[in-house]
């Protein structure tokens, strides 16, 4: 998603919203995540659970490099995540591609806090107490009262 987004993903929080639509929007199309992890609902939304480890990683293995942009005085500095390398789009199927292409139109646009409000207004994340695990299940509820 990175490098459809000019190279770049502004913001931990848009980071996990983009993960978390991608992965319970597939799920809700064919029962599969993209990412394999799970997703907790915090205050500000759905996080995947593994998202600092990997981060870290993959800056480890110099694939992803993270800086910390201060925009607005008396607010913490904004996370911004920068491709250093081309994606191994090898380890996605063609479904995946698709849900991933799909998610950077829909949402690629939208800054992290319109994501949180998004995701907020979803079963998944209505269905789910606080700081507990989000079922996936909860997927094929999205659009309805809940």
């Amino acid at each position: 998603m990175c490098q459809k987004l000019k190279g770049e993903v502004r913001g931990k929080k848009k980071l996990a919203k983009l993960l978390y639509f991608a992965d319970f929007d597939l799920y809700e199309k064919i029962q599969k995540s993209i990412t394999g992890d799970v997703y907790n609902a915090l205050p500000m939304g759905p996080v995947p659970s593994a998202l600092e480890e990997i981060t870290k990683e993959m800056v480890k293995n110099k694939i992803l490099g993270i800086k910390q942009v201060p925009e607005r005085e008396g607010y913490n500095a904004t996370e911004v995540y920068k491709c250093l390398t081309e994606p191994d789009l090898s380890v996605f199927d063609e479904e995946e591609k698709k849900m991933l292409d799909r998610i950077v139109v829909k949402y690629g646009h939208l800054n992290g806090k319109q994501l949180e409000e998004l995701s907020h207004a979803e079963a998944p994340y209505i269905g789910t107490e606080l700081r507990k695990e989000i079922p996936y299940e909860l997927a094929f509820y999205r659009g309805t009262e809940f």
